[in-house]
């Protein structure tokens, strides 16, 4: 008797449906991306798109949640490099800041393997990107160069802990990295796309004194965030994009490091893409309506903005064709840098541009 094969997971690519997250800075409307989310009774911050809770919308995990059908996913959906123990690697939200979120700091991973198991005991590194941006806001990112601890404490206590961060003023279209212990806060005006480890940890020092509906301040987590906080030399800040033009797409690679790696696509007529076989890729619409084909053409799906799709890595050929100039971030974990950094100079990059963008 021959052996019972197991059933063949359909391959396609998979949108999931965002979870909203009250945030006392947020926003009371998240129109145009969610024209759905408008005169709300108290704000959103965050629109999570690949958190354990988002639901897939089509697809043959459709329902299900992803921390859930992560792991039961073949090779063909998660890649040959992809390490599945720990759960799905990215988490890709929009930010909608009315006011300035709280001065805080992330630890990176080792901190969090040690004090933080129960939370998944996993860092946060990340990146921002500006979708929309009032004039002149700005994010706080890094410390001053001059600032030591003993004054940053200080600065805790006489409510200017602010003012001991950079000013990085920034416009629609641009981004930043921000390193685990890097000091950072957001300002007003902003909606942001950020892409990051799959974690939710937080260590706030400052919240402006903010209070609940019931008169209670935010827990802040002073001793933590001092112990894993960078002083001196600081690893996060602007980047500067590498743009190539291929096939008359527009790239712009912002980052890679080993937990992501960033590039936003202007497609004004037609993008002819191929997935990984190493990883998975997902796609988040910025702007833009139109459908992505495959199946050499036979089947197709729908985007629009906001939308995130979770493109398998051995879903092979497919096509981005849209109905109206479209721009779209890819993100995926990138796995080998070394080989990432060979994979764009052998794909026409210099030397010193790929250098550029990798974060070891």
């Amino acid at each position: 008797m021959k052996p019972r094969s197991e059933p063949r997971v359909e391959i396609c690519p998979a949108r999931l449906d965002p979870v909203f997250s009250p945030r006392p800075w947020g926003a009371r409307s998240l129109a145009p991306f969610f024209p759905e989310m408008s005169n709300l009774a108290e704000p959103v911050g965050e629109a999570w798109m690949t958190g354990n809770e988002c639901r897939f919308a089509n697809g043959p995990f459709a329902g299900a949640r992803l921390g859930d059908a992560w792991f039961m996913m073949p090779p063909e959906w998660t890649g040959t490099r992809i390490d599945r123990t720990g759960g799905f690697p990215l988490l890709v939200k929009f930010i909608f800041a009315a006011e300035k979120l709280s001065v805080q700091v992330h630890p990176d991973d080792r901190y969090a393997s040690r004090h933080e198991a129960a939370a998944g005991g996993r860092g946060k590194t990340e990146m921002w990107y500006a979708v929309r941006a009032d004039p002149g806001a700005e994010v706080l990112l890094g410390m001053k160069s001059e600032v030591t601890l003993d004054e940053f404490k200080r600065a805790i206590a006489d409510g200017t802990a602010e003012h001991c961060l950079e000013r990085v003023e920034l416009r629609p279209d641009e981004a930043v990295f921000v390193s685990a212990g890097s000091a950072h806060t957001i300002g007003a005006g902003f909606v942001l796309c950020e892409v990051q480890q799959q974690s939710d940890l937080t260590y706030r020092v400052y919240d402006y004194n903010r209070r609940d509906a019931q008169g209670r301040a935010r827990e802040l987590h002073i001793d933590k965030a001092l112990d894993v906080m960078r002083f001196g030399k600081q690893t996060c800040g602007r980047l500067e994009p590498v743009r190539v033009e291929r096939d008359g797409v527009s790239e712009s690679y912002f980052v890679a490091c080993k937990y992501f790696a960033t590039e936003r696509w202007e497609v004004p007529h037609f993008a002819h893409c191929t997935s990984s076989q190493e990883h998975f890729d997902v796609l988040i619409v910025l702007e833009g309506t139109g459908s992505i084909h495959w199946g050499g053409g036979s089947k197709r799906a729908e985007y629009a903005p906001a939308h995130v799709w979770l493109i398998p890595a051995a879903l092979g050929e497919y096509e981005v064709v849209p109905d109206a100039r479209t721009s779209v971030l890819r993100t995926y974990v990138p796995g080998d840098l070394a080989k990432l950094r060979h994979d764009l100079i052998a794909g026409g990059m210099s030397e010193s541009a790929a250098a550029s963008l990798l974060r070891w």
